[in-house]
């Protein structure tokens, strides 16, 4: 493992249709899955929030909006 992105290792559970999803992109992309979750987590746009709101779960938490993935070049 490159030592200089082991900053933090994290699970991801996904339904099987987004597994799908992301292999296919993946495949297309010919990208690691690695590196389009790390492109989609880096254009997350986060507006600031009281510290109450942010313990909000993930599942409603109004600071994360909804991204697509990138076309394939």
């Amino acid at each position: 493992m490159n030592k200089k992105w082991a900053v933090k290792r994290i699970t991801l559970n996904l339904a099987s249709v987004e597994s799908q999803k992301l292999e296919r992109y993946c495949a297309m992309a010919a990208r690691p899955a690695t590196d389009v979750i790390r492109e989609l987590i880096r254009s997350l746009s986060i507006t600031d929030l009281s510290a109450s709101e942010q313990t909000k779960p993930c599942s409603s938490d109004p600071i994360v909006h909804s991204h697509s993935l990138p076309t394939p070049s």
